[in-house]
């Protein structure tokens, strides 16, 4: 690591698994900003890391990853500063299915994949030139093997996403987790293609963790499914979900290894429909389109 090292960049970083993902880079010496949607979570949570680590250095920075004027103003903020050496897309949520943002696209889809891919593209240029490590937090994707990304309808408007009404915001979470994968090889293919080799790409998923507040605002079945998956045995917090991230983002052992998904620090293979590179190059045009974007980098 270099002895200044440039920043890490943190979004969903206000409790669970993003703090403690910038509470680790923190007390490695690394320069953290935290992104969240609240002031003053984003007070409480840097407060809790100088607690901590107070030695470190914490900066936050207040946008709503389901909103692209925000992401892009976002984007504007960090290039305008010194150029992060770390993004690492931790912000998630679970809306209703037919719940929309102000900009008129589903808050699942808008939160979960468009706003990290319109950031990191955002942030490439302003890289140009440097190392940099991109990490996308994802989720289980043997779980996600059954739930392929329906490409004619990423809003979710003319899918029926199961038979229960209460679980159909999980299916559709689970969607843009399996998005998360398609973008992680799209970008890593599409920057090697350009001879951008200074920036790595990889997904990581975190494991099963309490205490994350991704399902706060679940109902019905779901709510009763997440209580009693709560219960049932003796489920990590966010510490343990935090290392893979952290470790993709600081170790010396990815130095140059990208287009890859991580559990527990191993590369894993994931579902052939997130890796078909005619899907993967679909879901791209269509996030581009939606986000404002050119399709070519």
């Amino acid at each position: 690591m270099a002895d200044t090292p440039r920043p890490a960049v943190v979004t969903g970083s206000t409790a669970g698994i993003g703090e403690a993902i910038a509470r680790r880079l923190a007390a490695e010496g690394r320069p953290v900003v935290l992104v969240g949607r609240s002031d003053e979570r984003l007070a409480a949570a840097r407060r809790r890391i100088l607690s901590a680590v107070p030695a470190a250095r914490v900066a936050t920075e207040r946008a709503d990853l389901s909103l692209m004027a925000e992401v892009r103003a976002l984007a504007d903020r960090l290039a305008g500063g010194t150029p992060p050496e770390i993004v690492i897309s931790n912000a998630a949520l679970m809306a209703p299915v037919a719940e929309t943002t102000p900009e008129g696209v589903q808050r699942t889809l808008a939160a979960n994949h468009l706003g990290p891919y319109l950031l990191m593209r955002s942030l490439i240029r302003p890289l140009e030139g440097r190392t940099a490590r991109f990490i996308v937090v994802g989720a289980d994707p043997g779980a996600l093997a059954r739930l392929p990304v329906d490409l004619d309808d990423l809003g979710f408007t003319r899918q029926r996403l199961g038979p229960v009404p209460s679980f159909r915001p999980f299916v559709a979470y689970g969607q843009t987790k399996n998005m998360n994968a398609m973008f992680v090889y799209g970008l890593a293919r599409r920057l090697a293609d350009a001879g951008i080799t200074g920036i790595t790409v990889n997904g990581a998923h975190p494991g099963i963790i309490k205490d994350t507040e991704l399902g706060r605002d679940s109902r019905g079945a779901l709510w009763l499914f997440q209580t009693v998956l709560g219960n049932l045995g003796r489920r990590p917090g966010p510490d343990v979900g935090a290392d893979t991230p952290a470790w993709l983002a600081s170790s010396r052992a990815v130095d140059g290894v990208t287009g890859r998904f991580y559990v527990e620090r191993r590369a894993v293979p994931t579902a052939g429909h997130t890796t078909d590179r005619a899907r993967c190059d679909r879901l791209w045009e269509e996030s581009a389109r939606l986000t404002g974007l050119p399709a070519d980098l």
